[in-house]
């Protein structure tokens, strides 16, 4: 066994060097994220970028051409808003990646920062929604206090308007600021929202729940309220025919319009500023389109975007519509429809990668959709990593991700799998993940290792199971489950002993965990028993490699060390490494040592046929 311990300076900013490997300029490629902006002063935006090394805020004067580090924090800033008006900039404290913590309020052209709310505690967050008299909605979570959603006014103490052990969240605030939507699940399903509307002194104005009570898996979630002052038209995605879709629901009247968008997949909208159309946004068998939907028409128009993945958009006020697109070869651009791109940040440009091609295998809860990369010319068969997402309720897409991009380099071919659970697929295909949670996902994996095997892509003798979060704990899940399958396991930010896991976690995590295998660990503990990576942990021969945040409130240490104890009791080969921050890191030069590590720690223990040049 080897400890690994952090103990790299950081290196923000570092220049593209004499001999830098491809793999290593993708991660430190300067990137943003797509701009937001503010309501009322859509000439003020606010964005993420990786510029010094660490993912941090940034203003963006579009007007003069500035652009300001809001942020400086040692493990990064990604949570952050704009007031409607455009001269506050709220940003989310937390401690060293730990997700609890207070909103904070910096001036748009810089100041000195200030509690946003006041007289509010930390917690983990639950939804932010900003008025444009100045007043927040601000949600809260705690495991003492389950959710709490608090109305906050200037020079006024919070007002709490909302309480439930249960989870929910803030959805949003109507544009005049007198109605505020709420997502909430007091019905016990985690997975599945029913939506209430009330006034800001939390006084109930209508209901809208497709669960009937928690009788029936139909989720409903907020998109948003109607940008013109008096419209009590709100947006609302929902699954009533066996996907993600949006109708408009008038609150005041209760009236239900159902816009039927005949595309096939997953459907979200958002409204554009003139409150005129919908900007439709389509995901189907990984990748990802745009549609503006004209609400007086009811057409439905194309726009136009590169073939691979749209993974933001949003309408400006000029009609326009800006969006961050890439595809598996191709780095992320933030374009627009009007012509080229918004932001294109100084500095090294990521190297291209290889396009991914479609798999499609049979398994046992239908056909399998897998995402698939070698390198260019290569012929099977490879060494071949099984890079399994997160989530589990998310999907890989034909998209730029530099972690794949980094194996296909050193000779693996890259498999990604959206197992059963995945979103994308329709609703039957996410909601399968019930009672038998990670072994209904193992049974895809198979199927598809399986087909990579007998197709003479993956060499069977060097396959290798990996994946963070999620991704993390069916790696573990898998090596124990299946042990004479894998040669060996990466598994990063892990769940590795389910029980211990549900009593650390945040309380979200909870009421998810208790959705998914039916209740707590003690009123059906042999789900989480066959559920849990800990039970198996003795039979998984494959050298395992296991990275962890000592901060993470999602996949917490302690129950890791649980694992890592087991591996050690019987000299099994492992290594550990531990950092200083929550649920992955926002620090480049971290991402790069662990991306690094893992490589080393393959060519290690598979050796042959493995370049590292």
């Amino acid at each position: 066994m080897t400890e690994i311990t952090d103990s790299t300076p950081e290196l923000p900013g570092t220049p593209e060097l004499p001999g830098m490997p491809d793999w290593e300029k993708r991660f430190r490629a300067p990137r943003v994220s797509l701009p937001d902006w503010a309501e009322d002063a859509p000439h003020r935006s606010l964005f993420v970028s990786n510029a010094t090394g660490t993912y941090e805020l940034y203003a963006w004067d579009r007007a003069t051409g500035e652009q300001r580090q809001a942020t400086d924090r040692p493990n990064g800033t990604t949570d952050g808003v704009l007031s409607p008006d455009g001269a506050s900039i709220l940003w989310f404290s937390d401690t060293d990646g730990d997700e609890f913590g207070v909103w904070m309020r910096q001036p748009f052209g810089g100041g000195d920062d200030e509690p946003a709310a006041p007289g509010l505690g930390p917690s983990y967050p639950a939804g932010l929604a900003i008025g444009r008299d100045g007043t927040s909605v601000v949600g809260r979570s705690t495991d003492e206090d389950g959710t709490t959603i608090h109305v906050v006014r200037k020079d006024a103490e919070p007002a709490e308007i909302y309480r439930h052990r249960e989870s929910a969240g803030v959805g949003d605030l109507s544009h005049d600021g007198t109605l505020i939507a709420i997502e909430h699940t007091e019905h016990g399903d985690a997975m599945h929202s029913a939506l209430r509307v009330v006034r800001l002194d939390g006084s109930p104005v209508c209901e809208l729940d497709d669960t009937k009570g928690g009788t029936e898996e139909l989720g409903l979630e907020v998109l948003g309220f109607a940008p013109v002052d008096g419209d009590t038209r709100l947006l609302v995605g929902h699954q009533r025919r066996g996907r993600w879709e949006p109708m408009i629901w008038d609150v005041a009247s209760g009236e239900e319009t159902d816009l039927a968008i005949d595309l096939p997949g997953d459907v979200n909208a958002e409204w554009y500023p003139d409150g005129s159309g919908l900007l439709v946004a389509h995901s189907f068998e990984a990748r990802g389109e745009l549609w503006r939907y004209d609400l007086a028409t009811r057409e439905l128009v194309r726009i136009e975007t590169p073939a691979g993945s749209v993974s933001g958009a949003t309408a400006r006020p000029g009609g326009e519509v800006e969006y961050l697109w890439s595809s598996a070869a191709l780095p992320p651009q933030v374009r627009s429809t009007s012509g080229g791109v918004v932001l294109d940040p100084p500095g090294m440009k990521a190297p291209e990668s290889v396009p991914v091609e479609d798999a499609w295998v049979e398994g046992p809860g239908g056909r399998i959709h897998a995402l698939v990369q070698r390198p260019a010319g290569a012929t099977g068969p490879l060494p071949t990593v099984f890079e399994i997402h997160g989530g589990p309720t998310w999907h890989d897409s034909d998209e730029f991700a530099a972690g794949p991009a980094a194996w296909v380099d050193h000779g693996y071919a890259v498999v990604r799998v959206n197992y059963r659970g995945s979103t994308g697929y329709g609703r039957q295909w996410t909601d399968a993940l019930k009672h038998r949670v990670g072994l209904i996902e193992l049974e895809d994996i198979a199927a598809v290792r399986e087909w990579a095997v007998t197709s003479g892509l993956a060499d069977p003798q060097r396959l290798i199971l990996a994946g963070g979060s999620w991704g993390g704990y069916l790696t573990l899940l898998g090596l124990g489950t299946q042990p004479e399958a894998w040669a060996l396991g990466l598994a990063a930010v892990p769940v590795a002993d389910y029980v211990t896991a549900y009593h650390d976690e945040m309380e979200a995590l909870k009421a998810m965990d208790r959705t998914l295998l039916g209740g707590t660990p003690e009123e059906v503990p042999e789900r989480f028993e066959a559920s849990s990576p800990l039970t198996y942990v003795d039979a998984v021969r494959a050298p395992v490699y296991i990275s962890a945040g000592v901060n993470d409130p999602r996949c917490p240490i302690r129950q890791v060390e649980n694992y890592v104890d087991r591996l050690a009791a019987r000299g099994a080969m492992h290594e550990v490494y531990r950092y200083d921050a929550g649920h992955g890191s926002l620090v480049v030069e971290e991402r790069i040592k662990q991306v690094g590590l893992e490589l080393a720690f393959a060519a290690e223990h598979l050796g042959q046929g493995v370049d590292l040049g």
